[in-house]
């Protein structure tokens, strides 16, 4: 859990009144000790809103405090995508990492989109290049191109269409092609590979948070936790998704644990979402096997609140780039 913030902002009778439903939501995960410094911050962040007409999307990755007090939208990529194309707010707040702040842009091109911390980025975006694209395209001519959401808007637009984890089979299947190529995800291509027909050609782009997650982690929770069910994110290597019960996307996990409700889970995913979960699901005991990604952890909310309070920083894209780019995240959007 993050060290409380050392808030500028006073926490008053007023403030502990008026955040104390938005408490409730995280008592199972922040301590009564921790939210006067947090409750202040929360409280601004929230008032700006109001202010700016602003929206906060967050990722499921995002810490508690800030996905379940200041967010307005959660979701994983897909859901916070179809989000911002909705959003009728003048700015959009991207909580997560880079490659989502710029997709938000490219479905929003004429609002205002805000990253509390540009450095938050992905190993997997830093994986290829749009040059890396090109050269697959003339490796292998004719074969449609499937890039995953996380990837920077200059692959976006090297791309024919783009797809999230929930998605990828139906994507791949949209194009009714024998073969294609699925980038930079060599881990979830290699397991697309095993849910069609069609052919996979992968690029070698591993998330560092995933990655690093084995068999034997699952061999000692299992031997630990008789009984857990371990749900894992495609993203992680094949030996651990052979152990798990169920393989699923952010949102597939998600919905798993909401509908069967089971005792004890193993969650193979960033840590954080454990930490959304059990705020949500108090009767389930959450095990983890834990990897916190670096980047959505630089996601802040002090930043937050100094994102609204300057309009800054701003998302900008190339606009020769950004077209192209929005044709292919438009395309999956309207695959349903």
């Amino acid at each position: 859990m993050p060290a409380p913030i050392a808030a500028e902002l006073p926490y008053t009778l007023e403030i502990a009144a008026a955040t104390a439903p938005l408490y409730e939501r995280v008592r199972n995960v922040v301590s009564q000790l921790e939210w006067p410094g947090y409750a202040p911050v929360i409280h601004e962040i929230n008032r700006l809103k109001k202010e700016k007409n602003a929206i906060i999307l967050a990722h499921n990755y995002q810490s508690a405090q800030i996905f379940h007090t200041v967010a307005d939208l959660v979701g994983d990529s897909l859901a916070l995508a179809r989000d911002a194309a909705k959003t009728d707010a003048d700015i959009i707040v991207l909580c997560g990492v880079h490659f989502m702040a710029e997709t938000a842009k490219l479905v929003n091109p004429g609002k205002k989109i805000l990253i509390p911390d540009p450095l938050a980025g992905c190993s997997l975006a830093d994986s290829i290049t749009a040059a890396d694209v090109r050269l697959l395209r003339e490796k292998y001519p004719g074969r449609p191109v499937v890039t995953y959401v996380n990837t920077s808007a200059a692959v976006k637009a090297e791309c024919d269409i783009c797809c999230t984890s929930g998605n990828a089979v139906k994507i791949v299947e949209s194009l009714g092609a024998d073969e294609v190529i699925f980038l930079p995800d060599e881990y979830l291509a290699n397991y697309v590979a095993t849910q069609t027909k069609v052919k996979i050609i992968a690029w070698h782009g591993h998330c560092e948070v995933h990655e690093r997650f084995t068999a034997e982690d699952i061999w000692f929770f299992r031997k630990n936790n008789p009984g857990a069910v371990v749900l894992a994110h495609p993203e992680c290597p094949p030996a651990v998704l052979a152990e798990a019960d169920y393989v699923g996307s952010t949102k597939g996990m998600t919905d798993y644990v909401e509908t069967k409700k089971p005792p004890r889970v193993i969650l193979v995913t960033e840590c954080a979402m454990s930490d959304n979960l059990q705020a949500a699901h108090p009767n389930t005991q959450f095990l983890r096997p834990c990897n916190l990604c670096p980047h959505m952890q630089r996601i802040t909310l002090p930043k937050i609140l100094s994102a609204l309070q300057n309009e800054a920083p701003e998302v900008v894209i190339d606009p020769a780039v950004a077209d192209r780019a929005r044709m292919a995240v438009e395309r999956m959007l309207a695959v349903k």
